[in-house]
């Protein structure tokens, strides 16, 4: 049996699509379930024109977490397969099918996560569109990823049901984290389950607009996957999520550093270009024109901001001001023991 989730908060203008491209799959559903939960606008009613399952619920404490849960408990226990999907994000037909092959043909593989991808053709969605496309032909090449993304992966069943009988939670997903998708990933791998990206699965979803939206989107990740990664501790499953967060905090450091020189070079009338300076960025650029090339649907507009160089060094300052504010912002939580409401911050830069 295969079971979709999709929770929603406002998502009355891309509910849709949404749900459309996932009652157009191949291998349909056995049982697709909307989960509005504290909408303020008609994403119910949107929903209700289909012929789908809606769990509406009121406002909740722990938000997406709780809705999977209140689904999974009502819908999903006896699944073989479970979907989770974002409200913004559309499916290609054959999604559901693979997911089911690749679950069933590996006993080990306990979720499978999309490629997802963004499509708008504004500046910034263009910047993370390729971030994303690095991050899917990393995961690809390793065969595994750490997180599987809650807008759009298939989980196995039966690493669900090992995960909801921890006695920490009420159901698969941690109500104590911000970033629910990286804590579940880390639980079904350390129930000896493996996870990968879906070499066959793409997904399409909606990214952030403006920078404002972006940042607080990042910080609520970032914030949350340090928070976790703190709990949870050094063990083999985080190595790598630790040696990410420690080069993100290096890069930053590198930048700090290399303004600096700069800044006092120029200040002590010492800075002279000199030529071979000009290599650095021309290899960046050559990198980045690679890296461009793996852009799924790209055009000639990928390339060329690829090729400008600057869009994405100020891409990466954005990133590296992101690390290091999340790992501050943990710090100050844990000596004062307030915590930001990083999903609030969120949908109140995104207008929802």
């Amino acid at each position: 049996m295969l079971v979709a989730f999709i929770p929603a908060y406002n998502e009355a203008a891309s509910i849709a699509a949404t749900i459309e491209a996932a009652l157009a799959q191949t291998r349909p559903a056995d049982r697709l379930v909307v989960v509005p939960n504290g909408c303020t606008d008609d994403t119910a009613a949107v929903a209700r024109r289909y012929p789908v399952t809606v769990m509406e619920l009121p406002k909740l404490r722990h938000r997406k977490s709780e809705a999977l849960n209140t689904a999974w408990l009502a819908y999903g226990q006896d699944a073989d397969v479970v979907v989770c999907l974002d409200a913004d994000t559309e499916l290609p037909p054959n999604a559901f099918a693979d997911w089911e092959h690749e679950l069933a043909a590996d006993a080990t593989l306990g979720g499978s996560s999309s490629k997802f991808t963004m499509q708008a053709p504004d500046f910034l969605s263009r910047l993370q569109k390729a971030e994303f496309a690095t991050w899917t032909d990393t995961s690809l090449r390793r065969g595994e990823t750490s997180v599987l993304a809650g807008t759009g992966c298939g989980i196995s069943g039966p690493a669900l049901r090992a995960v909801a009988a921890r006695d920490d939670r009420v159901g698969p997903w941690s109500y104590d984290s911000a970033t629910e998708d990286f804590e579940l990933t880390y639980r079904i791998r350390e129930a000896g389950y493996r996870c990968h990206v879906s070499p066959t699965v793409r997904a399409y979803t909606d990214s952030m607009k403006d920078l404002r939206s972006l940042w607080q989107q990042r910080m609520k990740w970032q914030v949350g996957t340090v928070e976790d990664l703190l709990r949870i501790g050094v063990n083999r499953l985080t190595l790598r999520d630790w040696g990410q967060q420690a080069m993100g905090m290096v890069n930053a450091g590198l930048k700090a550093l290399w303004v600096s020189v700069i800044l006092g070079a120029v200040a002590l009338g010492m800075f002279n270009l000199v030529w071979y300076w000009l290599l650095l960025p021309v290899l960046f650029i050559a990198l980045d024109v690679k890296r461009a090339l793996r852009i799924p649907h790209r055009d000639r507009v990928d390339l060329l901001i690829a090729a400008s160089f600057f869009p994405n060094e100020l891409f990466m300052w954005l990133r590296a001001g992101w690390f290091v504010r999340s790992w501050v912002d943990v710090l100050v939580s844990k000596i004062t023991n307030r915590r930001a409401d990083r999903w609030a911050n969120q949908y109140a830069a995104e207008g929802v």
